[in-house]
C-alpha cells in the first residue's frame, strides 16, 4: 500500500490471462469488483501488476490466473476456475476456505484463502543482531501455550495471549523463544482418517502464505502483521529474542490430488520438484506430498525476501528451518555440494547476522548433522539428543560420545571452523516424547491420531522406569522425577545452545503420544495448573538455568583444549570417572562420567560435574584446588529443594570425594575458603 492506493503484483511467467478479485470482507459471497489485467499495460517481464486507487486497508482480494494446463509434458497447471491467494500477502483470512472443494479442479466456488490489504507498519528500531552464544532457547506452540482454560489470558491461543505470559518466560530465565510455525498454514491439511476424528493440523507444518501470520493466532486476522509485531516488540522489551520455525521444504498444496492455493496455479513447474518422466507427479522428499524447488532463482529470491520481511518489518531475530536438507537438492533430487539457497540466506545483508538453524535432514534419508552447507548455519543436533537419551537410560558404552556432546560436539563442528554455538542441543522437542513421557513410556501410544499407530518414530530411546504409563507406585514416580531432572541438568551443563520444550519444566504429558501434530486439544495444550502442581520441577529448571547463565565456563563459545586457564589452577577441562584423571573410556564403570571445568570469569567458581547413570552409587573423587572449597549446587537424587541449591544457600562439602547416588547428576562449585563456615574449620 502506498499514497493514493494499492499496487498489486504477482509472478506468473506462462499465464495468458490474470484477473484481480476484490472483496469487502472475509465472508463476502461475491467480489465487489473484478479487474482484468491487460498484458500490454499490466505486465512487466513475468510480473503482472495493477494499481488500484483509493482502496482502503481491510479490503480482501484473490487472483484468477489462466494459462496452459499440460501437466504431463510441462508441469504447468493453470486453472481459471480457481481463486488464488497472493503468495506475497501480508495478511490472509480463512473464513471461506474449504480444502476438499479447492482440490476439485472443476469447483469454481469462492472457497479459497483471501489476502488482506494492510496499511504500512509504524517505523520501529530494530534490535541489534545477536548470535546464539549464551542463549537458552524455549520451543513453544503459540496456540497451545495459552489455549487451555487455565491460562487465564484475555485472548487464548493468540499472539496477544502469549504476550501476557512474557513475565513467566522472563522468570524462567530463557533468552530466546522458538515459535513453531506462525506463517499462515492450512489447518484442514490432514488425512481423511484423521479428519474423520474431528482433528486438524495443529503444529502448522503446512504453510501456504509465507509473508502472513497465521490468522487463527490473531484477534483480528486483518491486523495480523500488527498483532505479531506487538508480540515481538513486547518480547524484545523483556530482553527475549524471537526465532521462527519456518517451513520452506513443502507447502500446503500437497501432491497431485492436493488443492490449488497459490503456487500450483501461478507457476507449478517453477515452485515444485516434478518428476521428469511424468510432470503430473510431485517428487516428495518431505513426506508431505511435494517438495519446494528452492534452488530455482525465483524461488530462492522469494525465500530470501520473505525472511528479510520477517526480520525488518515483523521483528524476528532468527529462523529454524524445517527439513532443511531439502535445500541441498537440485531439480533431479541429487545432492549439491554448494546449493544456492543456504548461501543466499547467509550472505543477505539483512540475514547475515541473525541465527539460521537447520533441521539438518529430510524425509528421504539425507542427513547433514555436522555438515550442513554454508558456514554460519547452526544445526539441531540430533546426535546430541540420541546420545544423552541412551546414556540417561543406562545404555553401556555411551560415555565417550556423551563427553563429546557435553563439550560442544567438536567432532561435528570444529573441522570446518564452526563453534559450539553451531550446535543446538536438545533432549526433547515438539517432535517425539515430552520429557515426562520420555521417562514414562517405552513405546509410543498414538492411537488417538487415527492412523493405526503407523505415525511417529518407533524408537524414542526412552525408558518407563519399570511401568508403562501412569502409576501410583511411589518408587517409580520418584525415579521418573530424578530421570527428568537428569536430562535437564545434563542439557543445561553442556556447551552449545540448549533448547527446552515448552511444558517440560512442569512435566507436561501427551500420554505417550509422540506425534501430536493433529491434537489441538488438552493433550497438547499447556495446562497452567501444573505450574503449581509441579512447582518443584519448575523451580529446579529455573535454578539450573540460572546456574548455567552465571558460568562462563559452560557458555563459552569455544571448544575445550585442555590448556591451563589464566589465573586458575586447572585446565579448561579435565575428564574423570569415579577416579580422578581416569575417564571411563580408559576402563572402569562406563556409565559414570565426570568433568571439571575451570572458571573463566574473574569471579566465577570452578565447576565439577559427576554423571552417574549406573544402577549403583559411586564415590567420585573431587579435585583439590588450593584455597577453594567445593559446594554442592545440584544433586538430582535429593528431595526438593535440595536437588538444586542457589549460590547463597549452598553449604561447603568436606572430604576428598562425593557420594553420588545411582542415576544421579551432581554438580559442585568451588568457592574461596573464608575461615570457618557452618562449623567446619577452613584454611585461611
Amino acid at each position: 500500500m502506498r499514497a493514493g492506493g494499492v499496487n498489486f503484483c504477482v509472478f506468473s511467467r506462462h499465464a495468458t490471462r490474470v484477473a484481480l478479485l476484490l472483496y469487502a470482507d472475509a465472508t463476502s459471497p461475491e467480489p465487489f469488483q473484478v479487474i482484468e489485467l491487460e498484458p500490454e499495460r499490466n505486465r512487466t517481464f513475468f510480473f503482472w501488476h495493477v494499481f488500484v486507487e483509493g482502496l482502503p486497508p481491510g479490503t480482501q482480494y484473490t487472483w484468477r490466473v489462466d494459462g496452459p494446463s499440460d501437466t504431463q509434458e510441462t508441469g504447468r497447471s493453470f486453472n481459471a476456475r480457481k481463486e488464488l491467494v497472493d503468495p506475497w500477502a501480508r495478511a490472509v483470512t480463512d473464513a471461506v476456505w474449504d480444502r476438499r472443494r479447492a482440490a476439485d479442479p472443476d469447483d469454481a466456488g469462492h472457497v479459497g484463502f483471501r489476502a488482506v490489504v494492510t496499511g504500512p507498519l509504524h517505523p520501529r528500531e530494530r534490535a541489534a543482531p545477536s548470535g546464539l552464544a549464551g542463549a537458552v532457547v524455549y520451543e513453544l506452540h503459540v496456540g497451545g501455550f495459552t489455549r487451555h482454560p487455565s491460562s487465564g489470558v484475555a485472548h487464548p491461543g493468540t499472539f496477544a495471549g502469549l504476550t501476557e505470559k512474557i513475565p513467566y518466560l522472563r522468570e524462567l530465565g530463557v533468552t530466546h523463544v522458538e515459535l513453531m510455525p506462525v506463517m499462515a498454514f492450512d489447518e484442514q491439511d490432514v488425512p481423511a482418517a484423521v479428519r474423520a476424528r474431528g482433528l486438524r493440523n495443529y503444529w502448522g507444518y503446512s504453510t501456504h502464505s509465507f509473508h502472513s501470520p497465521h490468522p487463527r493466532y490473531c484477534v483480528d486476522p486483518a491486523a495480523a502483521d500488527r498483532e505479531f509485531r506487538a508480540l515481538t516488540d513486547a518480547l524484545h522489551a523483556a530482553g527475549i529474542r524471537v526465532l521462527l520455525d519456518v517451513v520452506f521444504n513443502h507447502t500446503a498444496e500437497g501432491g497431485r490430488d492436493g488443492p490449488t492455493i497459490n503456487f500450483r496455479g501461478l507457476e507449478n513447474e517453477v515452485f515444485y520438484h516434478l518428476d521428469p518422466a511424468d510432470r503430473r507427479r510431485y517428487r516428495d522428499y518431505t513426506g508431505c506430498g511435494n517438495t519446494v524447488n528452492s534452488n530455482h532463482p525465483i524461488v530462492t529470491a522469494f525465500i530470501v525476501q520473505c525472511l528479510e520481511h520477517w526480520v525488518q518489518e515483523m521483528g524476528a531475530d532468527g529462523f529454524r528451518f524445517d527439513l532443511a536438507s531439502v535445500f541441498a537438492r537440485d531439480t533431479r533430487g541429487e545432492v549439491m555440494s554448494d546449493p544456492p539457497v543456504p548461501w543466499a540466506l547467509e550472505t543477505s545483508r539483512v540475514l547475515a547476522r541473525v541465527p539460521l538453524i537447520a533441521e539438518a535432514w529430510d524425509a528421504a534419508g539425507l542427513y547433514h548433522v555436522g555438515s550442513f552447507p554454508g558456514m554460519a548455519w547452526a544445526e539441531w543436533n540430533g546426535r546430541y539428543r540420541d546420545a544423552v537419551r541412551r546414556f540417561v537410560r543406562g545404555d553401556p558404552g555411551m560415555a565417550g560420545e556423551v563427553a563429546t556432546r557435553l563439550a560442544g560436539s567438536a567432532d561435528l563442528y570444529a573441522p570446518d571452523g564452526r563453534l559450539p554455538c553451531n550446535s543446538v542441543n536438545f533432549v526433547t522437542c515438539h517432535d517425539g516424547f515430552t520429557l515426562s513421557d520420555l521417562v514414562s513410556y517405552d513405546a509410543k501410544h498414538n492411537e488417538p491420531n487415527g492412523e493405526g499407530g503407523r505415525d511417529g518414530v518407533d524408537d524414542d530411546a526412552s525408558w518407563n522406569c519399570g511401568v508403562e504409563g501412569p502409576t501410583s507406585d511411589p518408587a517409580v514416580t520418584a525415579l521418573r522425577l530424578r530421570q527428568a531432572r537428569n536430562h535437564l541438568a545434563i542439557l543445561l551443563l553442556s556447551r552449545g545452545v540448549p533448547m527446552l520444550l515448552a511444558g517440560d519444566e512442569v512435566l507436561r504429558t501427551q500420554r505417550g503420544n509422540n506425534n501430536a501434530w493433529c491434537q489441538d486439544n488438552e493433550l497438547s495444550w499447556l495446562d497452567w495448573r501444573a505450574t503449581d502442581g509441579q512447582r518443584d520441577m519448575l523451580r529446579f529448571t529455573r535454578e539450573v538455568i540460572a546456574l548455567r547463565r552465571r558460568h562462563a565456563c559452560i557458555q563459552a563459545n569455544r571448544f575445550f583444549d585442555g590448556r591451563p586457564v589464566t589465573g586458575r589452577a586447572l585446565p579448561d577441562v579435565s575428564w574423570h570417572g569415579a577416579r580422578l584423571g581416569v575417564p571411563p573410556w580408559q576402563g572402569g564403570e562406563d556409565r559414570v562420567l565426570a568433568l571439571t571445568m575451570a572458571g573463566r570469569a574473574a569471579d566465577e567458581e570452578d565447576l565439577h560435574v559427576v554423571l552417574n547413570m549406573s544402577d549403583r552409587p559411586a564415590d567420585a573423587a573431587l579435585p583439590a584446588i588450593p584455597g577453594r572449597q567445593w559446594h554442592v549446587a545440584i544433586d538430582t537424587s535429593r528431595a526438593p529443594p535440595e536437588d538444586v541449591v542457589p549460590r547463597e544457600r549452598q553449604r561447603p562439602h568436606s572430604g576428598p570425594s562425593c557420594r553420588v547416588a545411582a542415576r544421579t547428576v551432581v554438580a559442585l562449585e568451588a568457592r574461596a575458603m573464608s575461615g570457618r563456615e557452618d562449623g567446619v574449620a577452613r584454611s585461611p
